[in-house]
């Protein structure tokens, strides 16, 4: 029989002893054949399908499969993704490896640290002895085939090597860097010390910003100038000797100050007298101010929410506000068993990285075991939790411009360098891979309330001996105080102690 063409619209009608004749050639027999018998008819559809459509262009194209999305025909489906989610879970276990580098050059802790705007992946520091110091890791790809060193990893067919060496390195103070911010343009450093002073540093641009190595290896780091009154970028840069606002709301320690991203007029202070403070710059007096019972190490502004913004305290807890409501937190992030020393935003605003120290007991040359956490903006609780026997306190930690990266200065002289997602694939992926990536992380989505997926992506996180047992421990101490609490309301007269929520009860009072 010979075949016959059809479009999808065409609809046949013929007699069932006549299908296995030869004797139909084309289309137009068939009609005439349909008109002439109209007994016993049966109604068939044929599909025309162009062959360019099917026919790859080169042969190492993909062959188009198509895909029928009718959910009869596949009664497993939801087991399917169920189980691929579950892998998906696992593998990320399996690949998570935060861990890049460290980048040293101090010779004392390092006690802060400032993104640089002009580069996604630099970064500014400031350590105990007054040394300033500029990071820049560089990512190169080689191709395959070349002897790879200790710095080198292979991905899909590629290597990547970091180079974690200081770019530039200049004496800044007396004393001990407090604290450092870039100008917007990246062209001016601010810096301020225990030696009471304010310096300005002349950054020069990214083509000078580059490592001279010489024959036999090493690195020759250059020097940048102390700008005094110089012209940059056509905006002159003068020292004046009188501030052009000041304010003034008690006489404790200011600890952290930060500006809002979105309203450059509002910032907001913590002091050593457990207090957040509001300032507004068009205005002459403060404009709030927030007590809490433990004192506040640092806060951060949300990029995304410039209304919000996070608190480190002191309680191993870490609190969100509204600055237009701040008679009680939004959130409290919990998981820490020790003071939280730093924070930072990242530039998506869905999440920030927090860095604490815990003392405890070990059977280490080292009594004190470092904790990175990262939690989504609205979370109580920390998606991934980096640590190591090495690092000390950790004073400073700062998401990279481009949130791939997290940078964490700690008490042992060094910066490490940690990938934001653990797991994450570095190097070049091709567009099947990022796919592939993209369904998963969409399955796991879809699935994460599931028990066994629940706990492998949000419980299921190994400690340090030290932290597990603290963390035991901590539990324990809330536990005891809420039983406490519980019977002493239970023996009071009715009314006179009402339960308080957390987010209210670290809260003192209110001053306007």
């Amino acid at each position: 029989m010979k075949p016959v063409c059809l479009s999808e619209s065409d609809s046949l009608v013929y007699s069932k002893s006549d299908l296995k004749s030869d004797s139909w050639s084309d289309l137009v027999q068939v009609r005439s054949f349909i008109s002439e018998n109209s007994k016993e008819k049966m109604k068939i559809k044929c599909i025309s399908r162009a062959e360019e459509d099917f026919t790859r262009e080169r042969s190492q194209d993909l062959q188009r499969v198509f895909h029928n999305f009718n959910p009869s025909l596949r009664p497993m489906e939801r087991a399917v993704e169920y189980q691929r989610a579950l892998n998906a879970v696992k593998l990320d276990k399996i690949f998570a490896r935060p861990f890049i580098g460290a980048m040293d050059g101090h010779i004392d802790a390092v006690s802060c640290m400032a993104k640089n705007p002009n580069h996604l992946k630099g970064i500014f520091s400031g350590s105990m002895d007054g040394a300033l110091l500029c990071f820049w890791f560089i990512g190169q790809i080689f191709a395959f085939g070349i002897l790879l060193p200790e710095t080198l990893w292979l991905l899909s067919g590629y290597c990547i090597r970091l180079f974690l060496k200081t770019i530039c390195q200049f004496p800044g103070h007396q004393g001990a860097v407090r604290g450092l911010s870039a100008s917007t343009d990246g062209r001016v450093l601010v810096s301020c010390g225990t030696d009471c002073t304010v310096r300005l540093w002349s950054v020069p641009d990214s083509s000078i910003m580059r490592m001279d190595e010489s024959s036999d290896g090493s690195t020759e780091v250059s020097r940048w100038p102390f700008m005094f009154g110089k012209m940059l970028s056509g905006i002159k840069y003068q020292i004046l000797s009188e501030p052009i606002r000041s304010f003034e709301w008690g006489k404790d320690t200011v600890i952290s100050l930060r500006f809002n991203p979105g309203e450059p007029n509002i910032l907001a202070t913590s002091g050593s007298d457990r207090s957040i403070t509001l300032y507004d710059l068009q205005l002459s007096t403060p404009v709030r101010k927030l007590i809490m019972k433990t004192k506040t190490n640092a806060l951060c502004w949300n990029p995304m929410e410039p209304m919000n913004f996070t608190a480190a305290n002191e309680d191993c807890n870490c609190y969100s506000y509204d600055a237009r409501k701040l008679k009680e937190s939004k959130n409290v992030h919990k998981d820490h068993v020790s003071a939280v020393m730093e924070i930072d935003y990242s530039p998506t605003g869905r999440e920030f990285v927090t860095g604490s120290y815990d003392r405890t007991v070990l059977k280490l040359p080292f009594d004190i075991s470092l904790q990175i956490r990262i939690f989504p903006y609205n979370g109580g609780h920390s998606r991934e939790i980096y640590h190591t026997k090495r690092m000390q306190r950790v004073f400073c930690v700062k998401f990279t411009c481009d949130a791939t990266y997290v940078v964490s200065g700690s008490d042992d002289t060094n910066l490490r360098l940690w990938k934001a997602n653990a797991s994450e694939q570095l190097g070049v992926i091709v567009p099947r891979e990022r796919q592939k990536h993209e369904y998963n992380e969409a399955l796991k989505k879809k699935h994460q309330h599931f028990l066994r997926l629940r706990a492998f992506i949000g419980m299921h996180r190994h400690l340090p001996k030290a932290i597990f047992n603290a963390v035991n421990l901590r539990r324990m101490i809330n536990n005891a105080a809420m039983k406490k609490e519980n019977r002493r309301r239970a023996h009071s007269a009715p009314g006179s102690m009402p339960r308080q929520s957390q987010r209210r009860s670290r809260i003192i009072k209110e001053v306007e």
